[in-house]
């Protein structure tokens, strides 16, 4: 049987992975999207879809930090975090394949839309505002996937060699929370 979430779950997460990286974390307040929608299935094919779509929004923010990140420190951050990503995306694409499953995003899918502005907002900023903004959005963005991943993806996952996958990445998510947090402190956010 289908797991059911609110819409405003799977918005929320969606939009948590391309957090604008001007904002802080905060409440999630109900849009029109969540108002007019109660409910949606969280299957693993939606599931699978959810995580691709969360590694590919920090592959793209993490490979402009790479590119454009004033000091060092936060071009190799970015570096590893796009590397890392695409290996587990690549990771995650291989065992749904081998499994059968589909990627099928959510409806209302407003994940892309919020990826889009996140990597909008980073493009105007430069130097350290963009150093800063970056490092923002990266402790933001992997705060909100980790309490997304233990508290709805892992329960919602029904097939066993999928959630074994998923359950051996969060370690990774929360590795790089620890790194952009430390690398935040060091710059003196």
């Amino acid at each position: 049987m289908l797991k059911m979430v609110s819409i405003a779950a799977v918005v929320g997460l969606a939009s948590a992975f391309a957090m604008p990286a001007t904002h802080a974390p905060k409440p999630h307040r109900p849009n029109a999207a969540t108002a007019t929608v109660s409910r949606v299935a969280l299957d693993d094919p939606t599931i699978v879809a959810i995580f691709e779509e969360a590694n590919t929004a920090d592959i793209e923010t993490s490979g402009l930090a790479a590119s454009r990140g004033s000091s060092k420190d936060v071009r190799d951050l970015g570096k590893q975090f796009a590397h890392d990503h695409t290996e587990v995306r690549q990771q995650a694409r291989d065992l749904a394949k081998k499994l059968g499953v589909k990627p099928t995003p959510p409806k209302p899918d407003q994940g892309a839309e919020a990826a889009a502005t996140a990597l909008k907002e980073l493009k105007t900023k430069h130097g350290a505002d963009f150093d800063k903004a970056y490092l923002e959005h990266e402790v933001a963005y992997h705060q909100q996937v980790i309490d997304a991943l233990n508290n709805t993806l892992l329960p919602a996952i029904q097939n066993a060699e999928l959630k074994a996958f998923v359950q051996k990445v969060v370690p990774a998510f929360e590795g790089h929370l620890a790194a952009a947090k430390n690398l935040q402190q060091k710059v003196g956010q």
